[in-house]
């Protein structure tokens, strides 16, 4: 058992708060939205390049303890030493003991992406053993298939691999692009990224299904040219990888990209002008799914 304390904080507070929590033995510790759940609620979006988001005006402060540890007074030398008046409103529930693999597990269910296409977690039964079904354990890495950015890949996906397309995964996360496009015929899936636990999920998910993708980090050149190229990442990224994704398509391919915002789409688009025309293909979530296709040759 553990004990979860948290206590309100303002957002030019919270840092200084959560740092010395930790310096009073706090095990970790989160800052989060105190309005979550009401109409107050402020989703943020961070992404490499952009501004640092500042945290939440109305922010809560979370610290784990031991359940020997004296609390009271552990907070109250974190708020002394952060430079912070007493806190009386604070919140103690003690945390039980756990099968968190369990659990975690749990909350991943299989995913019907389409009449062809399911994702199924490693640890759960194929709800239709006669579709193609990617058993998947993203492990460390981005790709579930739950997230709406990665359902709108899936579904194109579905629609442009047809028997002997070669297919690039740029930003490839766990590979489940990467196993979409081999199952559904790909006789060629290069799958890239630029984490290293990201490389070995998507190459123990490669074997799990049964299929072959070239696995790369980025730092490694890359000089084919692909039928479908596909990279859901994030807007900025996106924007930079422009030249090189562009120059990976052959002529007549089809690039996909996702991990853009609705309000993002024209600033990728235009990005991408000169390269090919890119439009709209799909939105869900406030996510968009930006496509198109290369012509004859490149300007």
């Amino acid at each position: 058992m553990w004990l979860s304390v948290a206590l309100p904080a303002a957002a030019t507070h919270a840092e200084a708060l959560s740092d010395a929590l930790l310096a009073q033995g706090a095990l970790s510790v989160s800052v989060e939205d105190a309005d979550a759940g009401t109409d107050r609620e402020t989703p943020q979006f961070g992404e490499p390049g952009s501004p640092a988001t500042p945290l939440w005006e109305n922010s809560r402060v979370v610290a784990l303890f031991e359940p020997s540890d004296d609390v009271h007074a552990r907070v109250a030398a974190a708020l002394r030493d952060a430079g912070l008046a007493p806190v009386i409103d604070i919140e103690i529930v003690e945390v039980a003991e756990q099968n968190w693999v369990q659990l975690t597990q749990s909350q991943f269910a299989p995913i019907r992406i389409n009449e062809r296409l399911w994702i199924v977690p490693s640890w759960h039964q194929a709800p239709d053993p006669a579709a193609i079904n990617l058993v998947l354990d993203p492990g460390m890495a981005f790709g579930t298939g739950s997230h709406p950015t990665t359902h709108l890949c899936l579904e194109w996906l579905s629609e442009k691999v047809v028997p002997g397309a070669t297919v690039l995964d740029y930003g490839c996360g766990s590979g489940i692009l990467g196993l979409a496009a081999s199952r559904l015929g790909a006789s060629r899936v290069v799958g890239v990224d630029i984490d290293d636990s990201a490389l070995v999920a998507a190459r123990d998910n490669a074997q799990r299904n049964e299929v072959v993708i070239e696995l790369r980090h980025s730092r490694q050149e890359l000089h084919e040219a692909f039928d479908i190229v596909v990279a859901n990442i994030l807007t900025n990224p996106l924007c930079l990888l422009a030249p090189l994704l562009a120059a990976r398509l052959a002529p007549g391919g089809w690039l996909a990209l996702a991990g853009i915002l609705t309000t993002q789409a024209d600033q990728v688009c235009a990005v991408y002008a000169p390269f090919l025309d890119l439009q709209v293909g799909a939105e869900r979530d406030g996510w968009v799914r930006l496509e198109g296709r290369r012509g004859a040759r490149l300007p």
